[in-house]
Formats: C-alpha cells, sequence, structure tokens
C-alpha cells in the first residue's frame, strides 16, 4: 500500500480525463526514498510524483465533518459519506456489509457505536476486466484476492486507510499498530473476521 500509485492508476486508464483506456504498460509505483526527503518536520518530494489519497482522503473529510458537528454542540450524528461512516451518540447504529457481488444483498450487519466504519470494494470505480481502483504497490496492478474490507476504528482516518491496507497486509500485522476491528471477503467467497467485530455476519 503506498501513496505513489497514481501513476499506476493512470496507466490502467483512471487518469484525471477518466479515459479508462489501459496503455500498453503498466506504469511501476516508485518507492518512498526515490520519491519523498523528510527532515523531521517536513516532507518533500525529490522527484515528479503523483500522489494518490484515496485510501485514506474521504475518512479524513469525514473526521473533519464530525469534529465541526461536535463543535456546534451537536452529539448525536452519523456522518455517512458513502462507505466511509462515523457515529456519536448513545445508541448503536446497524450498518449492512453490502455484498461485493451483489449489491442487493448484505453478508452481515456491524453494530457501530462511537466509532468509524470504512468499507472498500473492487467492485466500485471498475472499468474493464480485473481493471479497479484499488492497486498492490508492489506490483502496480488491481489487487484480485481479497475482495471486499470493512474496518472499524476511533476515527474515519484510521479505519478507512485500514480498510485499504486490509486487501494486501495480514491482520495481525496491522493490529501491532492499530486498534480496530474488521471483516473482508475473499474471491473464493471465504470471510474472515477479528474476534473483536461486533455485529453479525450471514457467511
Amino acid at each position: 500500500m503506498s501513496p505513489l500509485v497514481g501513476r499506476a492508476l493512470e496507466s490502467l486508464g483512471y487518469d484525471r480525463a477518466y479515459s479508462l483506456t489501459p496503455a500498453s504498460s503498466v506504469a511501476r509505483v516508485p518507492s518512498w526514498d526515490d520519491s519523498f526527503a523528510w527532515d523531521g518536520e517536513a516532507l518533500s518530494t525529490i522527484r515528479p510524483v503523483v500522489v494518490d489519497v484515496g485510501a485514506a482522503g474521504k475518512g479524513y473529510l469525514v473526521d473533519i465533518v464530525a469534529e465541526l458537528l461536535a463543535d456546534a454542540g451537536i452529539s448525536e450524528y452519523i456522518v455517512d459519506a458513502s462507505g466511509d461512516m462515523l457515529h456519536a451518540g448513545p445508541t448503536a447504529a446497524h450498518v449492512a456489509l453490502e455484498h461485493p457481488r451483489d449489491p442487493s444483498m448484505a453478508i452481515g450487519v456491524a453494530s457501530l457505536q462511537n466509532a468509524s466504519l470504512c468499507a472498500s470494494a473492487s467492485n466500485r470505480r471498475i472499468w474493464g476486466p480485473g481493471l479497479h481502483h484499488i492497486i498492490d504497490a508492489a506490483s502496480g496492478i488491481p489487487t484480485s484476492d481479497v475482495i471486499a474490507t470493512w474496518a472499524i476504528a476511533p476515527t474515519a482516518l484510521e479505519a478507512d486507510g485500514l480498510a485499504t491496507a486490509l486487501f494486501f497486509t495480514d491482520p495481525e500485522r496491522l493490529a501491532a499498530v492499530a486498534d480496530f476491528a474488521f471483516v473482508r471477503m475473499f474471491s473464493t467467497g471465504r470471510v474472515d473476521h477479528s474476534a473483536n467485530f461486533t455485529g453479525e455476519l450471514f457467511v
């Protein structure tokens, strides 16, 4: 997972003009060290790069809206940005987990209270066979093993990033650095989840 997948997305046709026409070869995802310099306070680019913040940008926006509501004295709310949401209040919300292969169905229901839930799936923003927006930074091509993830974390920024990371990373590695619950679905139809997931799964 890397914010440097932007050039690979462009070469696959997911560019600023939405040409949706892949180039003859997929652009390599540059390494972090070859692209950025960190001086302890500021991060600077050292070469032209296309940065993609889709893995956490919408979640961050949800957190900003929630902070505005809290600052206005509103203590009960749900900020819902279509797949990224944050709940506050004494009564839990029950959120259906959309089946990535049939939007009319749910694979389960999450109980969400004073936390954020973010979902990601390879059936969204798809423009051709095997072409979608979730890019494996190691290969520069769309991932295919995991097809949907849901992450529950204290903030939407965290949940959004974790939902993307779950496509590529073992949940145990992520649990070492973040406090979250998850559900994910594989291309085989298999579903796994964390022991602390609060809700019900139908599969």
